[in-house]
């Protein structure tokens, strides 16, 4: 058998003295070569597990672009898919293929074996790969659709004195819980169960723009919403006022949080659960698309020790993120962060987290003062809403603290004009403003399918794309859509950003009143890049579309 790094080699992925590096480590540590190349971002996973594949003599395929027979995935269910990592993918000389990412289970070829009655034939293919077709191809729409069927056929029943029997009702359960398992598949951001006239709508925001998956009949809806309600510890009796709570559950073995919000609607009440992955929270700021310079302006301000620095942006644009990926950096043992967040969406480790309560009279004010009596360094604020927040957390800034927030406006000029408009002193807003960051998120293109082409100049034009007449067009690159992006052209996100340090020309600005007109123009003069030049680099870079760019910003 051929050794691996033979393999590497006459394959040209790696050089030989990345190879004897990597050697030497496998060596003094004891840890698989393979394994050491990946993580020096000498090899991909896929390149590694494409090795390995050859080298006991088996075939590699890449299941996000390989056409599925329908019959072969038909053979075998889905609890025996996902127990095995393993997936049917067609069929060659009379025998079954299927993808694995252990090839060596000789019980899972087995049991295969046994309940199709055909011979096995192993291919391999990454886990990651494996488990995104299976959850690609054994959706729970089906289940769902089932299970509206049968639902259909019950008897609306409204009387509270009934409803505990109701919602213990085995088709209920499995309704929600098959909806939101399949709302965490498709990578939603949002689960909308919305009530119209003659029935129950279901929409999945999934990378920022909203999908309808499916429609229920209207005699579940007392069901799903009161289950709903009782699991995220809600009062089932009260449909008269808006209402907010929180729940969890496990989905292959990690566990994810949901915030939901009741809203009482002519129809009935809509409820709308935001997912919480905790991953999320521990993104570093490399991974959120920063482009160098931006990163190097961003970067001055959260290494000092003192400051305000604002993220703003409309609901839903990152704000959040960004800031605990700020944190994920400033935060050390020997720095005290404490953060007041309505809600505290993600738990993090070692960070002091104080959730608001209005009933109890803990507001963003209150709470704020009480921080600063407990010898904090870095203080986040979950969003500046009033006059008094505001004055506090500027006070902070200037006595010291490392004050992180967010606040709703358009760009980042705008932000300096908001907060004078809220009723802090101008020369304190110029003095404690360090940095402000405006952010929206944009999809990403699909890396498997994208589609090179030239635009027409004219496109160029009204789209007001950096591009001088007379100069060749420049190659950009649009959405086709393929099986691994659910046809849509577009896999992730990632933001555009616009950061504005506060420099002493925009400090004697925000004294004298100016607009945010002309503090804009004054930080463009000073090397800001806009939120539609950022796009339009990150266009050019072929990362999203000229399209999704003009969709998100002015």
């Amino acid at each position: 058998m051929k050794q691996l790094g033979d393999i590497l080699l006459e394959g040209g992925l790696v050089t030989q003295e990345q190879l004897s590096a990597a050697f030497e480590e496998h060596q003094r540590a004891g840890r698989a070569l393979g394994r050491v190349l990946v993580e020096r971002g000498v090899l991909t996973e896929a390149q590694l597990v494409a090795a390995l594949a050859q080298q006991i003599g088996l075939k590699f395929v890449d299941l996000s672009d390989y056409p599925l027979d329908g019959a072969a995935v038909a053979s075998v269910p889905a609890t025996v898919c996902r127990r095995y990592n393993a997936l049917p993918i067609g069929y060659e000389e009379g025998r079954l293929l299927v993808a694995m990412s252990d090839p060596a289970n000789v019980f899972a070829i087995d049991d295969i074996r046994s309940l199709t009655g055909a011979e096995v034939k192993p291919v391999v293919a990454t886990k990651a790969d494996v488990t995104a077709a299976i959850n690609r191809v054994h959706r729970a729409d089906g289940d769902l659709d089932d299970l509206t069927m049968a639902l259909d056929n019950t008897d609306e029943d409204d009387d509270l004195s009934n409803l505990k029997d109701v919602v213990e009702d085995a088709p209920i359960v499995k309704f929600v819980n098959l909806l939101i398992t399949q709302a965490i598949q498709d990578r939603a951001s949002d689960i909308h169960i919305e009530p119209t006239e003659r029935d129950l709508r279901v929409r999945f925001r999934i990378d920022g723009v909203l999908h309808e998956i499916m429609r229920s009949p209207k005699n579940i809806q007392s069901g799903v919403i009161s289950r709903l309600k009782i699991m995220s510890d809600i009062n089932i009796a009260e449909r008269r006022v808006p209402q907010d709570g929180r729940l969890s559950v496990t989905v292959n073995q990690k566990k994810i949080d949901l915030r939901v919000a009741t809203l009482p609607t002519v129809w009935g009440e809509k409820v709308v659960m935001r997912v919480l992955d905790n991953s999320t929270a521990m993104l570093k700021l490399s991974d959120l698309g920063f482009r160098d310079e931006n990163y190097e302006r961003y970067a001055v301000s959260f290494t000092k020790p003192y400051g305000m620095i604002l993220v703003t942006g409309p609901t839903g644009s990152g704000k959040s993120t960004t800031l605990y990926a700020t944190l994920n950096i400033v935060s050390k043992p020997e720095i005290n962060v404490i953060t007041v967040e309505d809600p505290v969406e993600y738990r993090i480790p070692g960070i002091n987290q104080v959730q608001t309560n209005a009933k109890a009279g803990l507001s963003f004010a209150s709470a704020l003062r009480s921080i600063l009596r407990s010898d904090p360094d870095v203080v986040l604020i979950g969003e500046v809403r009033d006059h008094e927040t505001a004055q506090i957390a500027i006070e902070a800034a200037l006595t010291g603290h490392l004050v992180l927030s967010t606040l709703h406006t358009n760009d980042a000029p705008s932000a300096i004009t908001r907060l004078v408009e809220m009723g802090i002193e101008p020369f304190l807003v110029g003095s404690a403003l360090d940095c402000i960051l405006a952010q929206r998120l944009a999809r990403r293109l699909c890396s498997k399918c994208r589609e090179a082409y030239t635009p027409e100049a004219e496109t160029l034009r009204q789209a007001r794309f950096p591009w001088i007449e007379g100069e060749p067009l420049p190659t950009l690159y649009r959405a086709v859509g393929c099986s691994a992006c659910a046809k849509t052209g577009y896999k992730g996100r990632l933001a555009l950003h616009e950061v504005m340090p506060v420099s002493e020309d925009i400090e004697r600005l925000a004294v004298e009143r100016a607009s945010a007109a002309v503090i804009g123009q004054v930080a463009r003069e000073q090397g800001m890049t806009t939120l539609r030049d950022d796009g339009m680099a990150k266009v050019l870079n072929g990362v999203t579309t000229l399209e999704e760019i003009l969709r998100v910003v002015v």
